[in-house]
């Protein structure tokens, strides 16, 4: 899509906060109309509208939306969109009970090229990890995000996440 149209979406999440609780389904309507805008099978119109289903309280009909967007290749038009989509749709897998799902769909990520996010997967992949009583494994991965943030003990922080999993280290 063009830049026009990411401005208007940017300009319409930077109102976000501005609607009462009680006003949800009109700045679900803003997002809905922006997407309308795009072709009907267009992954980024799916994306937005799962984004403003899932910040809006409703996960669960946020999930098939991610799922559709990243199914139609949202990964291939954004790679940063399809990352933050496998992010949102992990804590929304989680949120309605099948953390499982959001550990298998973030663990390759891990993997994937470094970018703003890392802390973002790590978070969300801690967080499914704990809903499935895997909690050392979770500390471990936001001890890991954090220790390169902090002045000082960056290094005693990262052993000691690792360590978390790894006692023999």
């Amino acid at each position: 899509m063009d830049q026009d149209w990411e401005d208007r979406v940017t300009a319409a999440w930077a109102t976000f906060d501005d609607h009462a609780e009680d006003d949800v389904a009109d700045f679900r309507a803003v997002i809905d109309a922006l997407a309308d805008e795009l072709p009907a099978d267009s992954p980024l119109g799916l994306f937005e509208r799962a984004c403003a289903w899932d910040s809006t309280g409703h996960s669960d009909r946020a999930v098939p939306l991610y799922r559709e967007a990243l199914a139609r290749g949202l990964g291939e038009v954004s790679g940063y969109k399809g990352r933050r989509a496998k992010i949102q749709l992990s804590s929304s897998l989680r949120n309605t009970g099948h953390p499982e799902e959001g550990v298998k769909l973030l663990s390759p990520e891990l993997l994937a090229p470094s970018d703003e996010l890392d802390d973002a997967v790590r978070a969300t992949l801690a967080l499914c990890l704990s809903s499935m009583g895997r909690d050392r494994e979770g500390l471990s991965l936001v001890l890991g995000a954090l220790a390169p943030h902090l002045p000082r003990y960056q290094r005693s922080m990262a052993a000691y996440a690792r360590l978390l999993v790894d006692p023999g280290d």
